[in-house]
């Protein structure tokens, strides 16, 4: 089992990873929102939909393009395209789908939001998260502005700039709101990293514990694949596809349904990392630098320290997280070889690098069976990837080639 408060805060670390150069969005939203429905007097369940939907409210914007015109823009056309994404999400799980609403109207006007027919409370709180959203964007522009400053110096200015956007954009109640809890000065202090960590974290300790079973956890794991898989569409369904290839296999070497499941989890999970790569370096059509690339193979260790925070999810993270290691012990990040890469992590491996092949990227035209089966057996005789995984992909290599080129565009496409 695992515990969905745990999950969603985990893999908000993901989300905040897009930023790049600017982390941790999510949870200064998920701060300033909390904050203010402590002042408004929300109740223990409102409370818990409010951090959940705070800390996933940008779950559509998986590109770092998109990520920095929301951070430092104020309102601009289309800026709703990746509040509907992630309402499209979010209803792809059911545990999550409560959440899907407050989302899609998190940068809706107050003076649109106000005569629209929806429940008020689902209004109140996406307008919420809008207000304390875009308070987050003008304590960024004053920043890179003036970077030796303290954000405290800017929060008399950043208060009259919300206050000029009362009743247009937000709720009179939630500005008047936010200007009393902002008059503390402990309310600027605790936004940066390290306070706002800890804050969050005593937080999450003092819920409840809400326990998901590992089919739940598939299909939140399948959301956040959906978002991977949208940072290039030379990746689309990159994730979804090894998943599918990865269950394929297990399946096929008599692996027990629990294993089988989790192998499956970890598929989807692989690349979650890879929401930190600039867009540039996965739509390069050459060949990346040395320089380059090693930006790139950070992603297996991010995988890993978002999914390690998760417990009970030890084994998924494991798996999902060596993707990339070699038996010869040649691969990343860990060098990790031959009897400490467990068969889980090695069918994770394989099927990757099989999807890979099998998509077409910048660099190079989708290779056929016989062209991708050419090139695992090459890796297996260099002692790069277990020759028993690979035997399943020749006994049934077109039923493999299939399950890896398999669609499922669910949500619509990144700006």
């Amino acid at each position: 089992m695992t515990n969905l408060h745990q999950l969603i805060y985990a893999l908000s670390d993901a989300l905040d990873l897009v930023g790049v150069d600017d982390m941790d969005h999510g949870k200064r939203v998920a701060y300033m929102a909390i904050e203010c429905a402590k002042e408004l007097g929300f109740g223990k369940d409102e409370m818990i939909r409010l951090f959940h939907a705070s800390l996933l409210h940008d779950c559509g914007v998986s590109s770092s393009k998109i990520h920095e015109k929301i951070m430092l823009n104020l309102d601009w056309e289309g800026a709703d395209n990746h509040c509907i994404r992630g309402f499209q999400l979010l209803n792809l799980s059911p545990k999550l789908k409560h959440l899907s609403n407050i989302i899609l109207y998190h940068h809706t006007h107050y003076q649109v939001l106000q005569d629209m027919e929806i429940d008020r409370q689902t209004a109140l709180l996406s307008n919420l998260i809008f207000m304390v959203d875009r308070v987050d964007a003008l304590c960024a522009q004053h920043h890179i502005n003036e970077p030796e400053v303290a954000l405290l110096t800017f929060s008399h200015k950043i208060q009259q700039e919300a206050q000029e956007l009362s009743g247009s954009f937000f709720d009179p109640l939630l500005v008047d709101t936010f200007l009393k809890v902002s008059e503390r000065e402990v309310f600027w202090f605790s936004l940066e990293q390290d306070n706002l960590h800890r804050y969050l974290s005593d937080y999450m300790i003092s819920l409840d514990s809400k326990e998901i079973d590992l089919d739940e956890l598939g299909e939140i794991a399948e959301l956040f694949a959906y978002l991977v898989d949208a940072k290039s569409h030379y990746t689309a369904d990159h994730s979804l596809d090894v998943a599918k290839l990865a269950l394929f296999i297990a399946t096929r070497m008599g692996l027990s349904p629990d294993v089988c499941k989790k192998i499956e989890i970890a598929g989807l999970l692989h690349d979650l990392g890879k929401l930190r790569v600039p867009d540039e370096l996965l739509d390069k059509k050459g060949k990346l630098t040395d320089e380059e690339f090693d930006v790139v193979k950070i992603h297996a260790f991010a995988t890993h320290q978002i999914l390690s925070q998760i417990e009970g999810l030890e084994e998924i993270t494991q798996w999902a997280s060596q993707h990339h290691e070699k038996l010869n012990g040649h691969g990343y990040p860990y060098h990790t070889q031959d009897s400490d890469i467990s068969l889980p992590a090695r069918i994770v491996a394989v099927a990757d690098v099989f999807q890979a092949l099998a998509q077409k990227r910048p660099y190079r035209p989708n290779l056929k069976p016989l062209e991708i089966l050419q090139i695992v057996q090459e890796k297996v005789a260099n002692d790069e990837l277990d020759a028993e995984v690979v035997l399943v992909l020749e006994k049934d290599l077109q039923k493999c080639w299939e399950t890896a080129i398999t669609h499922s565009h669910k949500i619509m496409p990144n700006e």
